[in-house]
């Protein structure tokens, strides 16, 4: 009899010892005796119970190595990734060498393995193939699913007690993925793992692929022409010198697969900063293999792209386009329309809701623009910094300066146009969108740059700037404060953003993941470059709990040093586990904890006062004291206002300036903090997701 069971009479007895008692039964000298003793036996089985379900709980899961019988001369398929990379990469090979093959294929994430001790020894027993791919994560650390994985390897390589012909009989293959961005530190897991696989005996078959993520440096034009190239060379190791399938079960199948194993782990280093193994004369013959997953792309289906991004041309040649297939694919999955080589369109939840007249975004009740007529677009995809809050999930490229090919400003203006046209018509007939506002939405009058990337790395950012106040749209830019002679250069705009993501060097560099390795200057001088600007300028903080939420003093300081108009405050958004981050809901804080902050905040700023507040978004607005005229908040744009003084300031060629009080309108009632609408606009009709709250039926 199981515990459980034995818990489940013992249960009873303690039931019919409750009966007894309440129900004033007659007690016999047997029930006297019995009810005890099952009482003392379920307290013994309980107890036990819960020691055995906790021992259960705190046992590590066991490897694979021990639930799959490993035959011999087999394959092994490791990975260890962050943004879902090298899982890729590692699904598509095994995807691929399962229909190729004749031998057991067996794919593992290193997170699984839990003793990684055993499970070298046994793929080095088994003369298995362990094909290993592993991107570098922060400051060239492996990704947290295999740090165990790599931390073993890297103390079984020094440990003197282990034998340098450990893994003798294992050979290997590794496919690295990095950043060249990050320079030291680039494919650094991969190099390190390669060094102490070899110190310990295991031979590679196939050179290590240090694969580089920046497009534009990469000769190979990023991670996916990288892969096709190394799996090109994987292809041509499981194959005989007459090309036939390899059957790595057989007895020959050590001639065959390792016939092409190197034993000279040098790295050579390339002028151009690649990195890469010595390879021998036949290292890109042989073609890849179909498979189901469609974002690897099979050397047969490279077509264009291999001709474009050929390995024979290097970093010197024609400069390559930022938008990689792998990154095309991730980003038109995510709603975005891309245009040309390096810019993208979105259509901003905002926008949809005000369509439907369920309220407008946060610039809507602080600024006063119409959410249904604002388009959202980059012209930059790639971004100087990784944030662990970024809520796309870091699946578009970085880069600390413009190296791909360009395209013109009319080129992105009008393409970014023309897709969130095609984006607005697509809600014609969609119950509950209303007419009035559809039409208007055809009529574009603000740009929020600020989708993805950082849009003042673009060269001709001055130049679509100018192309959107030509159509009388205004010009909303976000810049992550890493760019200041751009910041200096930058032409006037409707209003100019500074994300302030943290108030010290350290929280900013665990907040920003920033690629400079002067961020803190970049970062600081980015502030004071913002206090010469004589346009609207806002500070944009956003709090993430743990990170950021004690740095008050901190933030005040910085505070002086910009001397923004405005201050927005904003609740990190929770956009789900990305890989990347580690954020959870916990990091989220609630809306009383930041209205808390920015009283707090505005108690060490005299001159600043809260003026409004969007209770949806979960953000509040601090205005300067020069807004507070005839005692009412002025925080809205007089946008038409706005474009008379830019064109003025064009046609003077800059000569005629003018400064954000030439522009302002005053906030209505329900905007300003305290209202009973909390920013909530009361000509829409707010909409309750809830079954139990009240609806407005009116609308989908």
């Amino acid at each position: 009899m199981t515990v459980d069971l034995y818990i489940l009479a013992a249960g009873s007895a303690l039931t019919g010892l409750v009966f007894y008692f309440f129900a004033g039964a007659e007690w016999s000298l047997w029930h006297l005796f019995t009810i005890p003793l099952y009482t003392f036996v379920f307290i013994v089985f309980l107890s036990l119970s819960i020691i055995k379900r906790f021992k259960s709980s705190s046992k590590p899961s066991e490897s694979l190595t021990k639930i799959i019988p490993q035959e011999k001369n087999g394959i092994t398929i490791v990975f260890g990734s962050v943004k879902g990379n090298c899982r890729t990469f590692a699904q598509s090979t095994y995807d691929k060498l399962s229909n190729e093959l004749n031998c057991q294929v067996i794919l593992q994430d290193l997170n699984d393995i839990t003793d990684p001790e055993e499970f070298l020894q046994i793929q080095a027993k088994n003369q298995r193939k362990l094909l290993i791919f592993i991107s570098t994560y922060e400051d060239g650390t492996p990704p947290p699913s295999a740090t165990w994985f790599v931390r073993h390897l890297q103390e079984a390589a020094t440990d003197f007690r282990v034998s340098k012909n450990e893994l003798e009989k294992l050979t290997y293959a590794i496919f690295g993925c990095g950043n060249s961005f990050y320079d030291d530190n680039f494919n650094k897991v991969a190099t390190e793992l390669d060094r102490c696989l070899s110190e310990l005996g295991a031979k590679q078959f196939i050179p290590t692929e240090l694969a580089d993520e920046n497009s534009g440096k990469s000769i190979y034009g990023g991670l996916e022409g990288h892969y096709s190239k190394w799996s090109s060379q994987l292809k041509s190791a499981f194959q005989s010198p007459k090309t036939e399938k390899c059957d790595c079960s057989n007895e020959n199948s050590i001639n065959c697969c390792q016939s092409s194993t190197n034993n000279d782990h040098s790295i050579e280093k390339k002028q151009n900063g690649e990195q890469s193994r010595i390879e021998s004369d036949d290292d890109d013959e042989g073609g890849g293999c179909k498979d189901g997953d469609d974002d690897i792309m099979d050397l047969e289906d490279m077509g264009d792209y291999m001709e474009t991004h050929s390995p024979n041309k290097t970093a010197k040649g024609p400069p390559k386009e930022m938008i990689t297939p792998i990154i095309r694919k991730s980003l038109e999955k995510q709603g975005y329309k891309l245009i040309g080589s390096h810019s993208g369109v979105k259509l901003c939840r905002w926008t949809k809701s005000m369509l439907r007249g369920r309220g407008g975004c946060y610039k809507h009740t602080f600024y006063g623009i119409e959410s249904h007529r604002c388009m959202e677009t980059t012209p930059s995809l790639a971004c100087a910094n990784k944030c662990v809050f970024c809520w796309r999930h870091h699946t578009n490229p970085v880069g600390t300066s413009w190296q791909w090919k360009t395209d013109d400003a009319q080129t992105v203006c009008q393409g970014a146009i023309e897709n969130h046209y095609k984006m607005i018509n697509t809600f014609k007939g969609v119950p509950g969108v209303l007419p009035q506002r559809l039409a208007e939405g055809m009529q574009i009058r603000h740009c929020a740059l600020s989708l993805v990337g950082e849009p003042i790395m673009y060269p001709h950012i001055n130049e679509l700037i100018g192309l959107l106040h030509s159509k009388k749209i205004s010009s909303f830019l976000v810049t992550n404060a890493q760019f200041p002679d751009e910041i200096k250069s930058l032409e006037p705009v409707t209003q100019l953003y500074v994300s302030v993501d943290a108030a010290t060097k350290e929280s900013l560099k665990k907040i920003d993941r920033p690629l400079f390795r002067d961020f803190w200057e970049r970062f600081l001088n980015s502030l004071r470059a913002l206090k010469d600007k004589g346009q609207r300028t806002v500070y944009r903080l956003t709090l993430v709990k743990g990170y950021n939420t004690e740095e008050i003093e901190q933030y005040a300081k910085l505070v002086e040093l910009g001397d923004p108009d405005f201050i927005e405050v904003k609740g990190v958004t929770y956009c789900g586990d990305s890989g990347a981050s580690n954020l959870t809901m916990a990091n989220v804080p609630w809306h009383e904890e930041v209205v808390t902050f920015v009283k707090l905040l505005c108690d060490r700023l005299p001159q600043y006062g809260v003026a409004c507040e969007h209770e949806h978004s979960n953000c509040l607005l601090l205005a300067h004291n020069k807004f507070h005229v005839g005692g009412k908040w002025h925080t809205w744009i007089d946008y038409e206002r706005f474009h008379e003084l830019v064109a003025r300031h064009k046609a003077t060629s800059g000569g005629e300036t003018f400064t954000s009080l030439d522009y302002m309108a005053m906030t209505p009632d329900w905007g300003v903090v305290g209202s009973n609408e909390r920013g909530f606009d009361p000509n829409d009709i707010r909409w309750y997701r809830k079954a139990t709250a009240k609806k407005n039926i009116s609308g989908c």
